[in-house]
């Protein structure tokens, strides 16, 4: 487990890595260093199949606030090549959180803003509490709406109009419209927040380790694909891939038996 004063904490339960923002006094607004930090650890999960959950929540009373403010006016200027740079920094932490083979169960424990309204989207899952609220708020700050992912996830989930609605406006989802619009699964209390991801998480190792990968793999995949028979093919694949190997037959045997399946690392 990393150090409670990081700015990211960080904490291996078994397959199941639990990722805490940490900047509770800042609604855990992302500065360099946790940008940097969240952008390490979504690259590296890509080789670590022995994690097969990541569970990511904030500290305090918020999810994330976006990008601090008080260090993006530090470090505004007028050199166009290092502004890129630097959106480019932020912008990979939602590619790398696609390309991990985790799942990712995002815990909205409050607001979720600019930055943090991306991460969410990023996420396979979303569990909120009533306190939640969502918003594109770069368009609010001077800049455009379309920024570290949020115009290609949004109108995928909830439609070109809601989404156009939303974004030009930078009004908020609350809990409520987050759920009507199907940006979250679930709104649980806050107290409960934290067991409903331990119930996420068994849920989710209750697959293959491979199974798993292989779905959220196929998912990213249908969503731009070009059609039904491109889709198909793709779940033939895993299909064949995962009917081989121990895996398979226990996952049968544990149907069988009424038991939990003891699957491979």
């Amino acid at each position: 487990m990393t150090d409670m004063a990081s700015s990211l904490i960080v904490e291996e339960r078994g397959a199941a890595l639990h990722v805490t923002l940490n900047r509770p006094e800042r609604l855990n607004a992302m500065d360099p260093a946790l940008v940097q930090e969240l952008r390490d650890l979504f690259v590296g999960l890509y080789w670590r199949h022995d994690l097969r959950v990541v569970v990511l929540t904030g500290a305090g009373r918020g999810f994330c606030a976006g990008l601090d403010i008080i260090d993006a006016d530090r470090a505004a200027g007028d050199d166009v090549g290092e502004v890129l740079i630097g959106q480019r920094r932020i912008s990979e932490i939602v590619i790398a959180m696609r390309r991990c083979p985790q799942p990712i169960v995002a815990l909205l424990n409050g607001p979720a803003s600019g930055g943090g309204f991306a991460l969410a989207l990023a996420s396979d899952i979303r569990v909120a509490t009533p306190a939640l609220k969502m918003n594109a708020a770069f368009i609010r700050l001077g800049l455009s709406a379309c920024d570290i992912g949020v115009s290609y996830f949004l109108p995928r989930m909830v439609g070109s109009s809601v989404a156009a609605d939303y974004m030009l406006t930078g009004r908020f989802f609350d809990a409520e419209a987050a759920l009507k619009h199907g940006l979250v699964s679930r709104v649980v209390a806050q107290e409960a927040l934290a067991a409903t991801g331990e119930d996420m998480v068994a849920s989710l190792l209750h697959a293959t380790p491979l199974g798993l990968r292989l779905t959220k793999e196929a998912l990213n995949f249908a969503i731009d694909a070009p059609g039904l028979e491109a889709v198909v093919a793709m779940e033939d694949r895993n299909q064949a891939l995962t009917a081989q190997g121990p895996d398979f037959a226990e996952g049968i045997a544990a149907f069988r038996e009424r038991r939990v399946p003891r699957f491979a690392q």
